[in-house]
């Protein structure tokens, strides 16, 4: 323990914890833990079974979102003095949907030094499972409750979409993305590395059927496929050729369906896909 008046200036160690199972704390960050000087932590009670069970007897702080900027104040002060702050959340990686943030930029306008520590995220963990594509994601953190904004967020995303949901508002979110995408390839995830750990994997229509009549409990993690009607006609440049030649093969005389099943079957996707889509845009003009 490090602090005291004139000591040279100490740092804040960002420290992952167990997204559920106690085992997957790191052994860095169980040392962190133990060296420093003062532990900020969401819930301290919470906090207190995880550094029990390891032997760790820190001094503990709140540091939740109704405290954030007072907090985050009164621990760059204590910085200065030389003392080393960990930063903990409830699971999880800090400033990922959890308080943070304020106190990491606070230190970064001090000078103060900031340490990362790898370690547990339920959303990397949720991507990876879901066994959609990883090369190309982002991180929503918890869905918008307004349907409108919720839609403008789901629909023609070129990328593999992550997201925190309640378990109450799963099936009504499924639904919404059904209706925009009803092929969509989506991951449930829940109660990841728990015992009751599942990961469902389908299509949107069939997961909103599924979980309209069975809510799932627990934490529920969402993963999103690509847009599949952006995948079926994407070639270069972000434009969807694809769909754009079926358009004119139907303005040109070809039944719909035929021209949506031709060009599906020369650029790869699903003609369902771009019948609807081309469908769509012929009624908008």
């Amino acid at each position: 323990m490090s602090g005291s008046p004139g000591a040279a200036p100490g740092r804040l160690v960002v420290c992952p914890t167990p997204i559920g199972n106690l085992e997957d704390i790191t052994l860095r960050t169980l040392s962190a833990l133990r060296e420093a000087d003062v532990v900020a932590c969401e819930h301290t009670r919470r906090t207190r079974i995880l550094l029990d069970r390891y032997g760790v007897s820190a001094s503990l702080v709140s540091y939740h979102e109704h405290n954030e900027d007072r907090r985050a104040a009164e621990l760059v002060e204590r910085m200065w003095t030389g003392e080393v702050v960990a930063l903990v959340s409830d699971a999880g990686m800090p400033l990922v949907s959890d308080p943070g943030f304020a106190l990491v930029r606070a230190c970064a306008s001090a000078g103060l030094a900031v340490e990362v520590l790898p370690g547990p995220s339920a959303a990397i963990a949720a991507l990876v499972a879901s066994a959609l594509p990883a090369d190309r994601w982002r991180f929503a953190g918890f869905l918008p409750r307004r349907e409108g904004e919720l839609r403008r967020l789901l629909e023609g995303s070129e990328e593999t979409l992550v997201a925190f949901e309640s378990p109450r508002r799963v099936a009504a979110t499924l639904a919404v993305l059904a209706g925009i995408d009803p092929e969509r390839d989506v991951a449930v995830c829940r109660e990841l590395t728990k015992v009751h750990e599942e990961v469902a994997r389908g299509q949107a229509a069939e997961l909103a059927e599924r979980y309209g009549s069975d809510p799932p409990r627990g934490e529920v993690v969402l993963v999103v496929g690509p847009a599949t009607v952006g995948r079926a006609g994407e070639v270069g440049g972000g434009m969807v050729k694809g769909l754009d030649a079926v358009v004119r093969l139907i303005e040109a005389g070809a039944r719909p369906r035929v021209a949506a099943a031709t060009v599906a079957e020369l650029v790869g996707g699903k003609a369902n896909d771009l019948y609807r889509a081309a469908t769509e845009r012929r009624a908008k003009g």
